[in-house]
C-alpha cells in the first residue's frame, strides 16, 4: 500500500523523543522571555506567521500508526490555538511567573494539533514574557534556540538580527556539511543497530557488554563503559518524581566577570558556572541535614552533533555525555578543578554518538527495548544540565527589547532536575526545573548560586599567587577565610 502523500515518515531519533512522553517528565522543551515593556498579542501572531511557519513542521501534527511515526499537516490549523495570551495573578512578579510557568511545564500539548505553543502574559512587572513550549520530536535545544533568535530583530523595526541563509546559498552549505553529518549520523545508526540485534542485554548485563567490547569496535566498547558505569550518590533528588513540577531562575551574572574569573583559573565559563551550580546544590543539601561528604551528581548534558550550516534544519541531531558534578568537594577552587578535569576527559568521548544511537533504536525498536534503553539511561544520572552560548548584542521581538531569556529541555526516564545555563547580551543565567515531590523549593538553590560565585571570586582575589600560574586551593581557601574540604 502506498504512503499517504500528505504524511511524512518521522525519523527514528525524532520518533523517540515522541514516545518518550510519560504523565511525569513530558517531553516538552520550555522557554522564557523577559521584557520591560509590552508585547502586542496581534503584532506577536504575524512574527510567527512570518519567521515561525516558515517551517512547514510546524503546521504539522505528529501522528503514530502501526507502521511508525508521522508528520501529518493540520487541516484545521488555527494559529489563535498557539499564540494567546493570559494574565498573572496579584502582583504579577518572578514568584506568580514561576508558578505559572511550573503549570505549563507540567501541562501536555494536544497531539490533536501541532505540540507547540506561545503564551504572551501582558502584566508582567510592568512589561511582558512570552513562554514558549515545543515539543521535543520537532527538534533539539539548539536548533529551536536557532529559530527563536531568528524571529528576532536588531532594533524595535528591524532589520532581523539573525536572517536565514538565501535558499541556494544554504542549499549549497548544506552539501559540503553532508559528508560530515552522514558520518555523524552513520555511526550513530551502527550503535542503534547493535542495540536492536543485542537487545537492552548489552546495557543490562555489564558483563555481556564487556565481551563484546573484546571483540569489537569502538563503539561496543563505549557500552561496555556506559554499562559498568556505577549510579551516582543517592540524594534526595532521586526518586520517582509526580506529575507537579517547579522552576526557579537567578539574577543574570555580568558574562565579564565570569569570563574574567575563568582565563585566571585556567577554566571556561561553563567550568565556572557548574562548579558554582555544584556549591549551590552542596549547600542546598547541608542545609536539608543530608550528607554531602563524597557525594557525585551526575548530571546528562546534550551534545550537538549538527554541523554550523545545517543549524536551520529542525529535528534532532545531538548526543549525550555523563558529567560529574563534585557535590562532595567544599573548597571552591579545588570544586571548579575538579569540574574542569571531568569536563576534559569526556573531550574526543564516543558517548554522544552511542547516546544518539540509543535514542534511534529506542524510536525503530519495540516498546520493550525502548523502555528498558530509556532505564538504562536514566537511572545513571539525577539531572539534564544545558549550557547554550547566546548572542551577545541586545535583541528585539515584535518590537520589545529582550531583557534576559532562560530555556529547560525535559527530563527523560525518572530524572527530576533540569539546569539551564544561558548566556545572552553580556550577562549569563542559570535557571533550574525540579519534580516537585523531591525538591519542592529550588528557589532555595538558586539563592545560593550567587554567594557560590561571590566565594570562588573572593578565594581567587584573597589568594598569593605562585610564579607558575597554579593556584593551591587550600592555600587560596585559608586565604579567603573558606574552609577547604
Amino acid at each position: 500500500m502506498p504512503l499517504d502523500s500528505t504524511r511524512e515518515k518521522m525519523s527514528a531519533v525524532d520518533t523517540a523523543w515522541l514516545r518518550m512522553d510519560r504523565p511525569h517528565n513530558l517531553m516538552m522543551i520550555c522557554g522564557v522571555l523577559l521584557f520591560r515593556e509590552p508585547v502586542e498579542l496581534k503584532r506577536m501572531r504575524e512574527l510567527v506567521r512570518q519567521r515561525f511557519l516558515v517551517f512547514a513542521r510546524f503546521r504539522q501534527r505528529a501522528v503514530e500508526a502501526p507502521g511508525g511515526a508521522f508528520w501529518e499537516t493540520d487541516p484545521h490549523f488555527d494559529l489563535s490555538r498557539h499564540v494567546a495570551s493570559a494574565r498573572l495573578p496579584g502582583r504579577a512578579g518572578q514568584s506568580e511567573l514561576q508558578r505559572y510557568v511550573s503549570k505549563l511545564i507540567a501541562t501536555p500539548l494536544s497531539r490533536a494539533r501541532p505540540m507547540w505553543q506561545f503564551h504572551l502574559i501582558a502584566n508582567y512587572g510592568g512589561g511582558s514574557a512570552l513562554i514558549a513550549r515545543i515539543h521535543h520530536s520537532y527538534a533539539d535545544g539548539m536548533a529551536l534556540v536557532r529559530v527563536m533568535l531568528s524571529m528576532t530583530d536588531a532594533s524595535p523595526d528591524g532589520p532581523p538580527a539573525m536572517p536565514f541563509a538565501p535558499e541556494a546559498r544554504a542549499r549549497r552549505e548544506s552539501d559540503r556539511a553532508s559528508g560530515r553529518s552522514r558520518n555523524t549520523l552513520n555511526a550513530a545508526l551502527k550503535v542503534g543497530s547493535i542495540l536492536l540485534e543485542k537487545g537492552a542485554a548489552l546495557l543490562a548485563d555489564p558483563a555481556k557488554a564487556a565481551a563484546l567490547a573484546a571483540r569489537g569496535s569502538a563503539f561496543t566498547t563505549e557500552i561496555a563503559k556506559l554499562a559498568r558505569m556505577p549510579k551516582d550518590s543517592p540524594t534526595r533528588f532521586k526518586g520517582a518524581p509526580g506529575k507537579a513540577k517547579r522552576v526557579a531562575w537567578a539574577q543574570p551574572l555580568p558574562l565579564s566577570e565570569v569570563k574574567t574569573l575563568g582565563r585566571a583559573l585556567g577554566a571556561s565559563v561553563n567550568d565556572v558556572m557548574l562548579s558554582c551550580v555544584a556549591g549551590a546544590i552542596r549547600r542546598y543539601l547541608a542545609e536539608k541535614g543530608d550528607a554531602v561528604a563524597g557525594v557525585t551528581l551526575r548530571a546528562l548534558v546534550p551534545v550537538n552533533l549538527r554541523p554550523m550550516e545545517e543549524a536551520c534544519q529542525l529535528g534532532n541531531r545531538f548526543g549525550l555525555v555523563f558529567l560529574d558534578l563534585p557535590i562532595g568537594i567544599e573548597n571552591p577552587v579545588a570544586r571548579l578543578y575538579a569540574v574542569r578535569a571531568n569536563m576534559h576527559a569526556l573531550k574526543g568521548s564516543y558517548q554522544p554518538i552511542l547516546a544518539m544511537g540509543v535514542l534511534a533504536a529506542m524510536g525503530t525498536g519495540p516498546k520493550a527495548l525502548q523502555e528498558a534503553l530509556l532505564h538504562a539511561l536514566s537511572r545513571k544520572a539525577s539531572a539534564v544540565m544545558t549550557n547554550v552560548p547566546g548572542p551577545q548584542q541586545p535583541l528585539y521581538l515584535a518590537g520589545a527589547k529582550i531583557d534576559s531569556l532562560m530555556f529547560w529541555v525535559p527530563q527523560s526516564g525518572d530524572i527530576g532536575m533540569g539546569v539551564s545555563i544561558l548566556s545572552y547580551d553580556g550577562a549569563v543565567q542559570f535557571g533550574l526545573l525540579t519534580d516537585r515531590g523531591l525538591c519542592p523549593d529550588p528557589e532555595r538553590i538558586i539563592a545560593r548560586f550567587g554567594s557560590e560565585f561571590d566565594t570562588l571570586l573572593l578565594t581567587t582575589l584573597m589568594a598569593s599567587w605562585p610564579r607558575d600560574g597554579n593556584l593551591d586551593p587550600d592555600e587560596a581557601a585559608v586565604a579567603a577565610g573558606v574552609f577547604g574540604g
